[in-house]
């Protein structure tokens, strides 16, 4: 029997590892990883493996060096399912950091928010990080008060990240939900569940897979990073969708070369 992809990694972020060894799907880590539709702005970015691995190198390192975030901290991320959200989870994972996506920031000791979360961000007595999720990561026109802007600050972050001590699989790294059931999960069982994932949903090395879902639950994690993360997929993040016709989405998915659709 062939062996999983990734088969020897137990943390999320060992996951994005895997594209960028020699071997990796059609061995090319320049291939697209991480595609992004906002429809109601008309946007769209493609990152490969090996960009995206360096967005996340570096806001790992804005973490670790510039907010002093490490393994006992967890992070609430006040953001919809977007490119730079992909970013900030896998950056976390490589920290330590637990992830609790539109957690309670008063509950937190740091908070990554976009424009529409900043008012509930400001409960976080932690530091606060802004996102504009502005086309291209642009900088927010003016800094919101009492936030760093993310897009201000990442760029000069290093381009390689090494966590100051090693991630431990069987400490928690997320905080999410499944049928509104709260879910809490080690690293090693965020990998293990998203590998389950990937065999129910079929999805396989080299599918692309599209996702409409929002990053707010399990299954919206799942369909739209970790279960194509973990067979060695591509992913398609579909926003603000919904307007789209029949034969708009019929040219986006053969566009894409889309495999497998979800949501």
């Amino acid at each position: 029997m062939t062996a999983p992809f990734a088969a020897d990694a137990r943390i999320p972020a060992e996951l994005l590892h895997a594209y960028l060894r020699p071997g990796a799907p059609d061995a090319d880590p320049s291939r697209p990883l991480i595609t992004f539709y906002d429809d109601s702005t008309g946007e769209r970015v493609e990152l490969s493996a090996k960009t995206f691995d360096n967005w996340v190198a570096k806001t790992a390192n804005l973490l670790q060096d510039e907010l002093n975030a490490g393994p006992d901290d967890r992070a609430a991320l006040l953001l919809p399912a977007h490119w730079q959200t992909a970013v900030w989870l896998l950056a976390c994972w490589s920290v330590g950091v637990t992830v609790i996506p539109g957690g309670d920031p008063a509950a937190a000791d740091l908070v990554i928010s976009g424009p529409d979360g900043l008012e509930a961000a400001e409960a976080c007595s932690g530091e606060r990080v802004a996102l504009a999720l502005r086309p291209l990561g642009g900088r927010f026109p003016q800094r919101p008060d009492g936030f760093l802007d993310y897009a201000a600050e990442v760029p000069g972050q290093g381009d390689r990240f090494a966590p100051y001590s090693p991630v431990d699989p069987q400490a928690q790294a997320l905080e999410t939900e499944v049928d509104g059931m709260p879910l809490k999960l080690t690293g090693e069982q965020t990998v293990a569940l998203a590998r389950e994932g990937a065999a129910r949903l079929g999805i396989g090395v080299g599918d692309r897979v599209l996702s409409t879902l929002a990053y707010d639950g399990w299954s919206g994690l799942e369909a739209g990073l970790l279960a194509p993360l973990a067979a060695g997929a591509s992913v398609v993040i579909c926003r603000n969708a919904d307007a789209l016709t029949p034969e708009q989405w019929e040219k986006r998915i053969e566009a894409e070369r889309v495999t497998v659709r979800l949501g």
